[in-house]
């Protein structure tokens, strides 16, 4: 099993449904959907699916300790922290991958972010030498790699980027039809201001099965 914890949107913010839909899995009740009729979107979307529509707070990690261990180290955090206020959010091209992001820095966000990181670090089990031949760490810089080597992920605290993926890396040609197909297609929905009230708890059942919510943790601080 994987585990992760995510910033995902309710499930009566309709921008759960919505992208739920563009990624053609749900990842709340696992149900496989219809997708928009756009040519070639089964495919531009099929690793962000795996994962469900999501923002990385602390990245998939296989446990060292029990899941029982975790969802208690996760739910104590979620008891310590107080809701926010999500920014507007945007479309975005990032680093070739289509994504909803930040319309402006957020504090209390970043803060969030930081402590999951360090909250559920010391359930993770160390990275193997293949998983972090994945992260290609050779292209990344002499922090990222350090961040990578201490706490199994490389975008963390200061290269900390909130980002709900759309679709895997396009091309330029790609790019230039899915862009403006999803902004059509979510209209003013990532606009819409929100509160963050949940810490996503997702995992993951074996290698290369869909990661599902598990627990929705609520912000009590």
């Amino acid at each position: 099993m994987r585990l992760a914890l995510y910033w995902a949107p309710e499930v009566t913010d309709p921008l759960h449904a919505r992208a739920s839909a563009w990624l053609g899995r749900d990842a709340e009740t696992g149900a496989m959907l219809s997708q928009p009729d756009i040519p070639g979107i089964a495919e531009a979307t099929a690793d962000p699916r795996l994962y469900g529509f999501h923002a990385t707070l602390k990245a998939p990690l296989r446990l060292s300790t029990s899941y029982e261990e975790a969802r208690a180290a996760g739910g104590f955090l979620a008891e310590r922290t107080a809701p926010f206020t999500l920014p507007p959010l945007v479309l975005r091209d990032l680093r070739g991958f289509l994504a909803m992001i930040e319309s402006e820095p957020c504090p209390a966000l970043a803060a969030f972010a930081d402590d999951c990181v360090r909250t559920l670090d010391p359930h993770r089990a160390p990275l193997t030498p293949e998983e972090i031949a994945r992260r290609r760490p050779e292209r990344l810089s002499a922090r990222q790699r350090a961040n990578l080597e201490a706490w199994g992920y490389h975008l963390v605290f200061e290269d900390f980027q909130f980002h709900a993926t759309l679709t895997g890396r396009l091309t330029e040609d790609q790019r230039a039809v899915f862009e403006p197909l999803a902004g059509a297609f979510f209209g003013d929905l990532p606009a819409v201001p929100r509160i963050v009230r949940e810490l996503c708890l997702f995992t993951q059942a074996a290698p290369g099965a869909p990661f599902l919510i598990a627990e929705r943790l609520p912000l009590r601080g």
